[in-house]
């Protein structure tokens, strides 16, 4: 078998996700363990009280929340960057002829 390129590692791992979901009857028995982890992490956190632990857990999907909005806004301001100084490049007369 040739050597993978990058890209095309990432689709045949995607193809085998893709592959593995559908041949999983019990999606919530596969994910029990993972799931069951996450909530004693923050039971442990939380020194084994199940209110602080859901504050915890709360909090830290919070804090994902506000970084993805974060990361957002900086891919849109990029974009708008970039059409900005394309516009700029076109009014020059350069940029790409095709």
């Amino acid at each position: 078998m040739s050597a993978q390129t990058p890209a095309e590692r990432k689709l045949s791992a995607s193809l085998a996700a893709h592959e593995s979901w559908a041949n999983t009857k019990n999606r919530a028995a596969r994910t029990a363990n993972a799931r069951a982890a996450v909530e004693r992490k923050f039971l442990d956190a939380a020194d084994g009280d199940p209110v602080r632990a859901e504050h915890l857990r709360k909090a830290h999907f919070a804090r994902l929340a506000l970084k993805s909005a974060a990361s957002r806004r900086k891919a849109r301001d990029l974009t708008n960057a970039a059409r900005v100084a394309e516009a700029e490049l076109e009014e020059l007369g350069g940029g790409d002829a095709a």
